[in-house]
């Protein structure tokens, strides 16, 4: 069975055909992220160091870290960011001994994530374009590192699956010529939203089918993609990613949180529930509040694409007798239980 090996100075994470799916944590990245990408310019690292510890809690495998910051002050990115990789690599390490994924399209700034790396990180990633590959397969065989191979080359993203599995297996082959086992490659096939292609479901499942069978790699993809201009999109996203696993497709880029409920939907629900005459209790807190109405939680948690993962696992045998289900599942103790020990904490001791 196929294995890719990713680790960070103290923990390995397995992707592999056999392997519990892996979760590739993609919320450290300032694309589309204007907020995040002002407070990385300024060098205020607090949202990457918020992100890694919540991404970190809610089961993710390995994290993503992309510095791509356009800056206002300097707009050549070869300039500003592989120092700014290096700081967050440097910076993520410190606070969560997850594995690394290195994410740029800058070469300067993936071989300054190598550098700054500890263990075997993952690099995201090459594509089948010959100058791409000229960059960066060097690198992967330079750093002893596994990588992402995106199915696409110079004619762009092909909407036909086989020309995409023909990009692919070139990938694989070129990565042979530099020494690199087709075990270190993990392909993403393209995962087109189902709102503009009705088939791309049953596309990326027949590709990822054919990628593990014929060429014997895992794979990945950008698992929102799917849902991107929908309604609901958790519920397509949690359906998905178990047919995805049933398929083969071993890992996913994904946000393995739900964010915070923001204070503007709370102060409105609060608003309605007031003009419908509800009198809550003085004081009630924000997260009490959230609860009580089915908004979420005031706080980053575990998001509901975490749950179908980990019921797919068990599903596959990828989670022996269930142990992690059980676990995830298990109601945490009540307020000072543990304290107690459960029970018989409330025996009364026997006299001497």
């Amino acid at each position: 069975m196929t294995r890719t090996i990713v680790e960070s100075k103290t923990k390995t994470a397995v992707i592999g055909f056999d392997e519990p799916f892996c979760v590739i944590g993609e919320r450290i990245n300032p694309t589309g992220r204007k907020l995040l990408a002002a407070e990385l310019e300024a060098g205020n690292f607090s949202t990457v160091q918020a992100d890694a510890i919540a991404q970190a809690a809610a089961g993710a495998t390995i994290l993503d870290i992309n510095a791509g910051v356009v800056y206002n002050s300097n707009p050549n990115p070869n300039e500003t960011e592989p120092p700014l990789m290096t700081k967050v690599v440097e910076m993520v390490q410190g606070l969560v001994d997850l594995p690394l994924c290195i994410d740029s399209s800058v070469p300067g700034a993936l071989e300054a994530g190598l550098a700054a790396a500890e263990g075997r990180p993952l690099l995201n990633s090459v594509t089948g374009e010959e100058d791409r590959l000229e960059l960066v397969l060097p690198l992967v065989k330079k750093y002893n590192v596994p990588v992402v191979a995106i199915s696409n080359d110079d004619t762009g993203i092909s909407e036909d699956p086989d020309v995409r599995f023909a990009v692919a297996k070139r990938i694989v082959e070129r990565a042979a010529d530099f020494g690199i086992p087709a075990h270190d490659i993990v392909v993403d096939p393209l995962v087109m939203p189902i709102g503009a292609m009705a088939t791309a479901g049953l596309q990326v499942f027949t590709l990822v089918r054919r990628l593990r069978e014929e060429l014997g790699v895992n794979t990945t993809c950008g698992a929102s993609n799917i849902s991107f201009g929908l309604p609901n999109r958790h519920g397509i996203n949690n359906a998905f990613l178990p047919m995805a696993m049933g398929a083969g497709m071993t890992s996913a880029i994904m946000n393995p949180i739900t964010l915070p409920v923001r204070a503007a939907v709370i102060a409105e629900k609060r608003a309605e529930v007031e003009a419908l005459g509800i009198v809550l209790p003085d004081g009630m807190a924000d997260e009490a509040f959230c609860q009580l109405f089915g908004l979420g939680s005031t706080l980053p948690c575990p998001g509901s694409e975490m749950t179908a993962i980990r019921a797919a696992n068990f599903l596959t045998n990828n989670d022996p007798h269930g142990g992690n289900w059980i676990r995830y599942n298990k109601a945490p103790p009540k307020a000072g239980e543990e304290a107690r020990g459960g029970r018989s904490g409330n025996r009364r001791r026997r006299r001497a």
